[in-house]
């Protein structure tokens, strides 16, 4: 997901999304436990969407 994307949500949609984002993560976590991937990377860039909401809530906080 594109920041500027992220820009143009409002403060609840970044919260759902978030929440979205971090139920995924828990799924691939486990999925790379138990199964294989297919997408090796999928952790990595879920990751980084989940740091770029926190950072913009962040923003918007102060």
């Amino acid at each position: 997901m594109k920041a500027k994307q992220l820009r143009e949500m409002n403060q609840d949609e970044l919260q759902g999304t978030m929440e979205d984002l971090q139920r995924r993560l828990f799924d691939l976590r486990s999925q790379s436990v138990t199964e294989k991937l297919e997408n090796s990377k999928a952790i990595i860039n879920t990751r980084r969407d989940v740091a770029r909401i926190k950072t913009l809530l962040r923003e918007r906080s102060k």
